[in-house]
């Protein structure tokens, strides 16, 4: 099992002016104890469960070309990209332009977006939940079109496209992660085009599991290459006090399957808190 990093806060002590730093040293600590990937939001409020919406938040793509700059080895994505925040075309010239600068480190991360607050406030397109997930779905089709050879258009029901020429071409094609535990359009959606999927650690989660499995049955996928990624709170507390019941979780999470937790670290601005986890953590799943 590998862990990643989803770094949903940016409101930390030092204020905007400190902001960069601040997370030059997050990635790289991250880096540094192990974690395989980083993650960042792609929201332009900062959404209700982590805090107030006024807070701090940065956009996604131009946050992880600066994350890329900072690192060497962790594996970079938007978790997840809202589909209908940006057009597909440049969507897939983003993950291009950052899989190009970070030397073969970037994913799509993608799903069909949910926070109609911020896309009325700051006027963003949020159509219908049945035309999002068309949306979706097309977008997947164009990125795999772009990321393939050559530049035919593409003539969908929302999108039309003259020409999907892309170059430079990504220096390998971006895995797909897609988010979200919807059992009849978004599971179907993982086992047609992903790479890996997204999951909550609830007590429905084995079911999702198995829906999946089903989805890759209909549409002939092996149900084993697609990588089943958990995002979950990452605490092991301040001193080390919860590491067994966040190693206890993992080992739950390994049994069925989960070949990544990806979350969010308490305090996060804090080295220690990611070097806790790079020591006691990270090494005690590998072999999971």
């Amino acid at each position: 099992m590998e862990i990643g990093l989803h770094v949903a806060d940016f409101t930390y002590p030092s204020g905007p002016a400190g902001l960069a730093d601040d997370l030059t040293r997050v990635v790289v600590a991250a880096e540094e104890a192990g974690f395989a990937r980083v993650s960042v939001m792609d929201h332009v409020w900062q959404i209700r469960p982590v805090g107030p919406i006024e807070n701090d938040m940065l956009e996604a793509y131009t946050t992880l070309g600066y994350i890329a700059a900072r690192t060497e080895r962790v594996q970079l994505l938007a978790w997840v990209t809202a589909v209908t925040y940006r057009e597909p075309g440049m969507l897939a010239k983003l993950v291009t332009t950052l899989d190009v600068l970070s030397k073969g480190r970037a994913w799509l991360g993608i799903g069909a977006a949910w926070n109609d607050e911020e896309a009325i406030g700051l006027g963003l397109p949020f159509p219908g939940t049945a035309e999002r997930f068309e949306r979706l779905e097309e977008t997947l089709q164009i990125c795999l079109q772009m990321w393939a050879e050559g530049d035919a258009p593409y003539e969908g029901k929302h999108y039309r496209l003259g020409r999907t020429l892309n170059t430079p071409a990504p220096l390998r094609r971006p895995p797909i992660l897609i988010g979200g535990g919807g059992e009849k359009k978004t599971l179907r959606l993982v086992a047609q085009y992903a790479d890996a999927c997204n999951l909550f650690a609830g007590p429905d989660l084995e079911r999702k599991l198995e829906i999946l499995r089903g989805h890759c049955a209909d549409v002939g996928r092996d149900y084993d290459s697609i990588e089943k990624t958990v995002m979950f709170p990452l605490d092991a507390g301040e001193k080390g006090e919860k590491v067994d019941a966040l190693l206890t979780q993992l080992q739950g999470l390994a049994a069925l399957g989960i070949n990544e937790a990806h979350g969010w670290v308490p305090e996060v601005w804090k080295p220690e808190r990611l070097e806790l986890i790079g020591k006691e953590i990270i090494p005690a799943v590998a072999s999971l």
